[in-house]
């Protein structure tokens, strides 16, 4: 029997048509419209991806369009990360950083110890590990993204490879979205944690604060990890929640309606 082939991203999503010369973050972007005013956008960011490969394939299953972020240091990442793509999701490197807390952020990450030469080289590091995304976000990086001078040269560098910024919020004094508005880098925080209690109630739960976000600002964006618990709870209310009006987009279509003032 021949294998099915994934769904085609659907026909009534329009391509954005950006002009020759456009930066990565709009080339590397999935196909979306921002819904029209007073219909609610939510973005779904999986972080930690491509490690634990089982499932991280489980999430690259779930509808979509969602924001996927990809650990720099998984095995065989251009081949998951192109998997992901092709079945409509968008792409993130999720960059280690330094936590405050002792924790081990993984290898090669970025350090408050660093100058900004070394820095630089595991940037380039984690920028070659796949292609095809439209930015970065921290993993962990409560320490690092809090450090002003250790955090410019990571936006200039956004800046100077055209990416996008998504600031994680792992600690409310993170320096990044100053930065990015300071530099023209274009950029998005995170609303809300789904999983800081890895429960299925404790999840929808979350969710129904996203929706309130939402509702709120027009747009919401959620951070959640490849857990059981939290593949279950998006499998059940990822469709429920678009019959009942909101609709699911990738980081970079809010960002677009930002710039343009949507």
């Amino acid at each position: 029997m021949v294998a099915s082939l994934p769904p085609p991203i659907p026909p009534e999503v329009p391509r954005p048509a950006f002009p020759p010369g456009s930066p990565p973050w709009l080339k590397n972007a999935v196909p979306a419209k921002m819904p029209p005013a007073g219909h609610p956008a939510v973005v779904i960011v999986i972080d930690d991806l491509g490690v634990d490969r089982k499932r991280s394939n489980r999430v690259v299953q779930l509808p979509g369009p969602l924001t996927l972020a990809w650990l720099p240091y998984a095995r065989e990442l251009p081949e998951q990360a192109r998997a992901a793509r092709a079945r409509g999701h968008e792409l993130l490197i999720h960059v280690p950083m330094e936590p405050s807390v002792q924790a081990d952020p993984g290898p090669n990450a970025l350090l408050v110890t660093l100058d900004r030469g070394e820095i630089a080289k595991r940037l380039e590091q984690a920028f070659a590990s796949f292609d095809g995304y439209v930015g970065i976000n921290n993993h962990m990086g409560s320490r690092f993204t809090a450090d002003r001078a250790r955090m410019a040269p990571v936006i200039a560098e956004l800046h100077r490879r055209g990416l996008l910024w998504l600031d994680s919020r792992t600690t409310p004094n993170s320096a990044g979205l100053t930065l990015a508005r300071e530099q023209g880098v274009p950029h998005l925080g995170r609303d809300v944690f789904l999983d800081n209690e890895q429960s299925v109630p404790a999840i929808r739960a979350e969710l129904a604060k996203l929706e309130s976000v939402a509702r709120k600002q027009g747009w919401g964006v959620a951070i959640g990890h490849p857990h059981d618990t939290t593949i279950e709870a998006l499998a059940s209310w990822l469709p429920d929640a678009q019959k009942r009006g909101f609709t699911l987009v990738p980081v970079s279509a809010v960002v677009r309606a930002r710039q343009a003032g949507g």
